[in-house]
Protein backbone atom coordinates (compact mmCIF):
# COMPACT_ATOMS: atom_id res chain seq x y z
CA UNK A 1 0.00 0.00 0.00
CA UNK A 2 1.09 3.43 -0.72
CA UNK A 3 1.44 5.27 2.84
CA UNK A 4 1.92 8.69 2.80
CA UNK A 5 -0.88 9.09 -0.06
CA UNK A 6 -4.29 10.19 0.02
CA UNK A 7 -8.19 7.63 -0.21
CA UNK A 8 -10.12 7.18 -3.56
CA UNK A 9 -13.48 7.13 -1.57
CA UNK A 10 -16.03 5.75 -3.99
CA UNK A 11 -18.95 7.14 -2.44
CA UNK A 12 -23.02 6.42 -3.17
CA UNK A 13 -25.39 9.36 -4.17
CA UNK A 14 -29.44 9.54 -3.92
CA UNK A 15 -31.20 7.95 -6.81
CA UNK A 16 -33.92 10.19 -5.93
CA UNK A 17 -35.12 11.09 -2.47
CA UNK A 18 -32.12 13.37 -1.10
CA UNK A 19 -32.86 11.99 2.47
CA UNK A 20 -31.40 8.65 1.17
CA UNK A 21 -27.46 10.64 1.51
CA UNK A 22 -25.94 8.75 4.32
CA UNK A 23 -24.48 10.79 7.00
CA UNK A 24 -20.80 9.31 6.53
CA UNK A 25 -21.08 10.37 2.41
CA UNK A 26 -22.36 13.99 3.22
CA UNK A 27 -19.17 14.18 5.59
CA UNK A 28 -16.95 12.57 2.53
CA UNK A 29 -18.30 14.97 0.08
CA UNK A 30 -17.71 17.76 2.17
CA UNK A 31 -13.98 17.10 3.54
CA UNK A 32 -12.55 15.72 0.21
CA UNK A 33 -9.75 17.33 -1.75
CA UNK A 34 -11.18 16.65 -5.12
CA UNK A 35 -14.97 15.33 -6.04
CA UNK A 36 -14.25 13.58 -9.42
CA UNK A 37 -18.23 13.64 -10.93
CA UNK A 38 -19.92 11.55 -13.78
CA UNK A 39 -21.68 15.47 -14.91
CA UNK A 40 -20.00 18.13 -12.56
CA UNK A 41 -23.34 19.92 -12.97
CA UNK A 42 -25.80 17.80 -11.45
CA UNK A 43 -23.07 16.85 -8.54
CA UNK A 44 -22.94 20.75 -8.43
CA UNK A 45 -26.54 20.59 -7.46
CA UNK A 46 -26.28 17.79 -5.09
CA UNK A 47 -23.44 19.60 -3.14
CA UNK A 48 -25.57 22.88 -3.20
CA UNK A 49 -28.48 21.03 -1.72
CA UNK A 50 -26.21 19.51 0.88
CA UNK A 51 -24.63 23.50 1.82
CA UNK A 52 -20.96 21.60 0.45
CA UNK A 53 -18.72 23.78 -1.63
CA UNK A 54 -16.11 21.96 -3.43
CA UNK A 55 -13.85 21.37 -6.18
CA UNK A 56 -14.89 19.02 -9.16
CA UNK A 57 -13.92 17.70 -11.90
CA UNK A 58 -15.80 15.73 -14.46
CA UNK A 59 -14.65 11.87 -14.98
CA UNK A 60 -16.90 10.19 -17.45
CA UNK A 61 -17.03 7.40 -19.75
CA UNK A 62 -15.63 9.41 -22.38
CA UNK A 63 -13.00 11.74 -20.79
CA UNK A 64 -11.74 8.80 -17.87
CA UNK A 65 -8.55 8.20 -19.94
CA UNK A 66 -7.62 11.47 -20.01
CA UNK A 67 -8.40 12.00 -16.22
CA UNK A 68 -6.69 9.61 -14.92
CA UNK A 69 -2.92 10.97 -14.47
CA UNK A 70 -4.68 13.94 -12.48
CA UNK A 71 -6.50 12.71 -10.24
CA UNK A 72 -3.98 10.00 -9.60
CA UNK A 73 -1.56 13.14 -8.66
CA UNK A 74 -4.16 14.61 -6.06
CA UNK A 75 -3.99 11.01 -4.49
CA UNK A 76 -0.15 10.20 -4.63
CA UNK A 77 0.24 14.45 -3.34
CA UNK A 78 -1.66 12.70 -0.01
CA UNK A 79 -5.42 13.83 -0.56
CA UNK A 80 -8.34 12.76 -0.60
CA UNK A 81 -10.85 12.11 -3.42
CA UNK A 82 -14.66 11.34 -3.61
CA UNK A 83 -15.80 9.55 -6.86
CA UNK A 84 -19.18 9.50 -7.76
CA UNK A 85 -22.14 8.78 -10.53
CA UNK A 86 -25.13 11.23 -11.08
CA UNK A 87 -27.00 9.03 -9.18
CA UNK A 88 -26.49 5.88 -7.28
CA UNK A 89 -23.36 3.77 -6.36
CA UNK A 90 -20.56 4.47 -9.42
CA UNK A 91 -19.06 1.71 -11.42
CA UNK A 92 -22.83 -0.27 -11.74
CA UNK A 93 -22.98 0.71 -15.63
CA UNK A 94 -21.47 3.88 -14.68
CA UNK A 95 -18.08 5.13 -15.25
CA UNK A 96 -15.48 4.97 -12.95
CA UNK A 97 -13.62 1.54 -12.91
CA UNK A 98 -10.73 2.53 -14.95
CA UNK A 99 -9.75 4.88 -11.95
CA UNK A 100 -10.52 2.43 -9.19
CA UNK A 101 -8.28 -0.36 -11.15
CA UNK A 102 -5.25 2.62 -11.56
CA UNK A 103 -5.27 3.69 -8.34
CA UNK A 104 -5.35 0.04 -6.64
CA UNK A 105 -2.42 -1.08 -9.04
CA UNK A 106 -0.68 1.85 -7.63
CA UNK A 107 -1.53 0.81 -4.37
CA UNK A 108 -3.63 3.42 -3.35
CA UNK A 109 -5.96 2.89 -0.94
CA UNK A 110 -9.66 2.75 -2.76
CA UNK A 111 -12.50 2.25 -0.03
CA UNK A 112 -16.61 2.21 -0.55
CA UNK A 113 -19.10 4.71 1.22
CA UNK A 114 -21.65 2.62 -0.01
CA UNK A 115 -25.66 3.91 -0.12
CA UNK A 116 -28.22 3.85 -2.60
CA UNK A 117 -28.14 1.96 -5.82
CA UNK A 118 -31.06 1.13 -8.00
CA UNK A 119 -29.80 -2.37 -8.58
CA UNK A 120 -30.38 -3.31 -4.85
CA UNK A 121 -33.62 -0.94 -4.62
CA UNK A 122 -35.12 -3.01 -6.94
CA UNK A 123 -34.57 -6.02 -6.22
CA UNK A 124 -35.54 -5.59 -2.52
CA UNK A 125 -39.43 -5.12 -3.67
CA UNK A 126 -39.23 -7.23 -6.39
CA UNK A 127 -40.43 -10.32 -4.37
CA UNK A 128 -38.41 -12.50 -6.76
CA UNK A 129 -35.81 -15.02 -5.52
CA UNK A 130 -32.67 -13.00 -4.73
CA UNK A 131 -29.94 -15.90 -3.75
CA UNK A 132 -28.51 -15.98 -7.31
CA UNK A 133 -28.71 -12.45 -9.12
CA UNK A 134 -27.74 -11.93 -12.63
CA UNK A 135 -26.72 -8.36 -13.32
CA UNK A 136 -26.61 -7.68 -16.86
CA UNK A 137 -27.02 -3.44 -17.03
CA UNK A 138 -28.02 -1.70 -19.89
CA UNK A 139 -29.08 -3.82 -23.00
CA UNK A 140 -27.64 -2.70 -26.39
CA UNK A 141 -29.60 -0.08 -28.00
CA UNK A 142 -29.91 -1.62 -31.53
CA UNK A 143 -32.84 -4.15 -32.23
CA UNK A 144 -30.67 -7.07 -33.46
CA UNK A 145 -27.35 -7.01 -30.81
CA UNK A 146 -30.34 -6.24 -28.34
CA UNK A 147 -32.22 -9.81 -29.19
CA UNK A 148 -28.91 -11.53 -29.36
CA UNK A 149 -28.17 -10.80 -25.74
CA UNK A 150 -31.31 -11.44 -24.27
CA UNK A 151 -31.26 -15.16 -26.13
CA UNK A 152 -27.59 -15.80 -24.26
CA UNK A 153 -29.80 -14.81 -20.95
CA UNK A 154 -32.96 -16.53 -21.34
CA UNK A 155 -32.01 -19.87 -20.76
CA UNK A 156 -30.37 -18.51 -16.85
CA UNK A 157 -31.43 -20.03 -14.00
CA UNK A 158 -30.64 -16.50 -11.48
CA UNK A 159 -33.23 -13.83 -11.24
CA UNK A 160 -31.85 -11.19 -13.55
CA UNK A 161 -31.63 -7.44 -13.52
CA UNK A 162 -31.37 -4.75 -15.68
CA UNK A 163 -31.31 -1.13 -16.48
CA UNK A 164 -33.46 0.51 -19.52
CA UNK A 165 -34.19 3.86 -20.55
CA UNK A 166 -37.53 4.95 -20.53
CA UNK A 167 -37.20 5.31 -24.67
CA UNK A 168 -36.76 1.99 -24.54
CA UNK A 169 -38.92 -0.25 -22.16
CA UNK A 170 -41.70 -1.15 -24.23
CA UNK A 171 -39.32 -2.47 -27.58
CA UNK A 172 -37.36 -4.51 -24.64
CA UNK A 173 -40.68 -5.64 -23.04
CA UNK A 174 -42.03 -7.01 -25.97
CA UNK A 175 -38.51 -8.90 -26.77
CA UNK A 176 -38.16 -10.34 -23.38
CA UNK A 177 -41.46 -11.87 -24.04
CA UNK A 178 -41.00 -13.45 -27.12
CA UNK A 179 -37.42 -14.76 -25.55
CA UNK A 180 -38.35 -15.74 -22.20
CA UNK A 181 -42.14 -16.40 -22.71
CA UNK A 182 -45.14 -13.83 -21.71
CA UNK A 183 -45.97 -15.80 -18.71
CA UNK A 184 -42.53 -15.42 -16.99
CA UNK A 185 -42.47 -13.16 -13.67
CA UNK A 186 -40.85 -9.90 -13.92
CA UNK A 187 -41.02 -6.71 -12.49
CA UNK A 188 -40.51 -3.08 -13.88
CA UNK A 189 -39.41 -0.64 -11.55
CA UNK A 190 -39.91 3.25 -12.10
CA UNK A 191 -38.36 6.58 -11.15
CA UNK A 192 -37.33 4.67 -7.53
CA UNK A 193 -37.21 6.62 -4.30
CA UNK A 194 -38.74 10.05 -6.18
CA UNK A 195 -42.04 10.95 -6.23
CA UNK A 196 -43.56 8.98 -8.78
CA UNK A 197 -41.94 5.75 -8.21
CA UNK A 198 -43.59 3.00 -9.48
CA UNK A 199 -43.58 -0.94 -9.10
CA UNK A 200 -45.50 -3.00 -12.30
CA UNK A 201 -45.64 -6.57 -11.12
CA UNK A 202 -47.01 -10.24 -13.16
CA UNK A 203 -46.02 -11.94 -15.63
CA UNK A 204 -43.84 -9.64 -18.56
CA UNK A 205 -46.87 -9.82 -21.09
CA UNK A 206 -49.08 -8.00 -17.43
CA UNK A 207 -46.20 -5.72 -16.55
CA UNK A 208 -45.73 -4.72 -20.29
CA UNK A 209 -49.71 -4.27 -20.45
CA UNK A 210 -49.68 -2.17 -16.84
CA UNK A 211 -46.57 0.01 -18.25
CA UNK A 212 -48.51 0.72 -21.71
CA UNK A 213 -51.93 1.99 -20.02
CA UNK A 214 -50.00 4.69 -17.52
CA UNK A 215 -49.93 7.49 -18.79
CA UNK A 216 -46.56 7.99 -16.52
CA UNK A 217 -45.30 5.18 -17.66
CA UNK A 218 -43.40 7.00 -20.53
CA UNK A 219 -41.01 9.11 -17.82
CA UNK A 220 -38.27 7.84 -15.90
CA UNK A 221 -35.68 5.27 -15.96
CA UNK A 222 -36.13 1.47 -15.09
CA UNK A 223 -35.07 -1.59 -13.47
CA UNK A 224 -36.42 -4.54 -14.63
CA UNK A 225 -36.18 -7.43 -12.41
CA UNK A 226 -37.09 -11.38 -14.22
CA UNK A 227 -37.07 -14.44 -12.55
CA UNK A 228 -34.78 -17.03 -13.50
CA UNK A 229 -35.60 -19.82 -16.27
CA UNK A 230 -37.15 -22.79 -14.73
CA UNK A 231 -35.21 -25.73 -14.42
CA UNK A 232 -35.96 -28.23 -17.33
CA UNK A 233 -36.39 -32.03 -16.06
CA UNK A 234 -34.36 -34.53 -18.38
CA UNK A 235 -36.51 -36.68 -19.31
CA UNK A 236 -35.19 -40.58 -18.71
CA UNK A 237 -34.78 -41.65 -22.37
CA UNK A 238 -32.15 -38.76 -22.92
CA UNK A 239 -29.75 -39.85 -19.53
CA UNK A 240 -30.61 -43.61 -20.41
CA UNK A 241 -28.56 -42.92 -23.63
CA UNK A 242 -25.79 -40.32 -22.67
CA UNK A 243 -25.23 -42.76 -20.26
CA UNK A 244 -25.43 -45.99 -22.16
CA UNK A 245 -22.69 -44.21 -24.28
CA UNK A 246 -20.26 -43.02 -21.37
CA UNK A 247 -20.96 -46.70 -19.98
CA UNK A 248 -18.89 -48.00 -22.79
CA UNK A 249 -15.84 -45.96 -22.18
CA UNK A 250 -16.15 -45.33 -18.42
CA UNK A 251 -16.41 -46.49 -15.04
CA UNK A 252 -20.21 -45.83 -13.47
CA UNK A 253 -18.81 -43.10 -11.38
CA UNK A 254 -17.09 -41.47 -14.10
CA UNK A 255 -19.47 -41.41 -16.57
CA UNK A 256 -22.72 -40.14 -14.09
CA UNK A 257 -20.91 -37.41 -13.62
CA UNK A 258 -20.09 -36.72 -17.33
CA UNK A 259 -23.61 -37.30 -17.82
CA UNK A 260 -24.79 -35.09 -15.36
CA UNK A 261 -23.01 -31.99 -16.24
CA UNK A 262 -23.97 -32.47 -20.29
CA UNK A 263 -27.38 -33.01 -19.24
CA UNK A 264 -27.79 -30.46 -15.97
CA UNK A 265 -28.91 -33.74 -13.63
CA UNK A 266 -28.36 -34.14 -10.20
CA UNK A 267 -25.35 -36.29 -9.95
CA UNK A 268 -26.97 -38.68 -7.15
CA UNK A 269 -29.84 -38.91 -9.78
CA UNK A 270 -27.20 -40.15 -12.46
CA UNK A 271 -25.38 -42.30 -10.27
CA UNK A 272 -28.38 -43.87 -9.08
CA UNK A 273 -29.58 -44.60 -13.06
CA UNK A 274 -25.71 -45.65 -14.35
CA UNK A 275 -25.55 -48.23 -11.39
CA UNK A 276 -29.26 -49.39 -12.56
CA UNK A 277 -27.78 -49.38 -16.36
CA UNK A 278 -24.82 -51.16 -15.00
CA UNK A 279 -26.75 -53.83 -13.55
CA UNK A 280 -29.04 -54.74 -15.96
CA UNK A 281 -26.04 -54.80 -18.94
CA UNK A 282 -24.45 -57.28 -16.67
CA UNK A 283 -27.48 -59.38 -15.97
CA UNK A 284 -27.46 -59.60 -19.49
CA UNK A 285 -24.51 -61.93 -19.84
Amino acid sequence: MNTGSGTLFVVATPIGNLDDISVRARAVLAAVSLVAAEDTRRTGKLLELLGIRNRMLSCHEHNERERLPEILAVLESGNDVALVSDAGTPLFSDPGYRLVAAAAERGLTVSPVPGCSALTAAVSVAGLPTSALLFAGFLPAASAPRTARLKQLAGCAETLVLFESVHRIGDTLRDLIALFGEDRAGVAARELTKLHETVYRGTLAEVLMQVDADPGGSKGEYTLVIAGAAEVPVGKPELDRALQVLLGYLGVRQAAEAAAKLLGVRKNEAYKRALELRESSDSDY
